[in-house]
């Protein structure tokens, strides 16, 4: 059985946030969706619930970090082509969100990203098929 992986996020309006992955054409699993959280899907194994800041607070003693100011957690997906992390950059930065560098060319990695309406950083990754090492 593979492991599934549940990403956390809080964000500030739930709605807004649902409209911004929305329009970079992620899906939300309505079992999981209330006026309080959201399960976006990722793939078959990844999901991010996107909890609002009082609820996202229900599951830890700590503050929650102010992402537009502090980084606690960097997002990283794999794409199919440099294209794709060219398209998902242009895609996020049209619902509202911004760019925090430039696209980064290593040859055998492509990597930029993008900060969501909250300030989560998400970068994005090409590699190409015979750099990675499948032993």
């Amino acid at each position: 059985m593979s492991r599934k992986i549940f990403v956390n996020l809080p964000v500030k309006d739930l709605n807004k946030a649902i409209a911004f992955f929305t329009q970079l054409r992620f899906t939300f699993n309505a079992q999981f969706t209330d006026e309080t959280a959201t399960c976006m899907i990722v793939s078959e194994d990844i999901s991010v619930m996107l909890l609002t800041e009082a609820k996202f607070q229900t599951f830890t003693p700590k503050t929650i970090c102010d992402a537009t100011k502090n980084t606690e957690v960097l997002v990283c997906l794999s794409c199919e082509s440099r294209a794709d992390v060219d398209e998902m950059v242009r895609l996020a930065v049209s619902a509202g969100g911004t760019t925090y560098n430039e696209p980064q060319d290593h040859g055998f990695m492509y990597a930029h990203g993008f900060q969501d309406l909250d300030g989560h950083i998400w970068e994005l990754i090409y590699m190409e098929p015979d750099a990675v090492n499948q032993g």
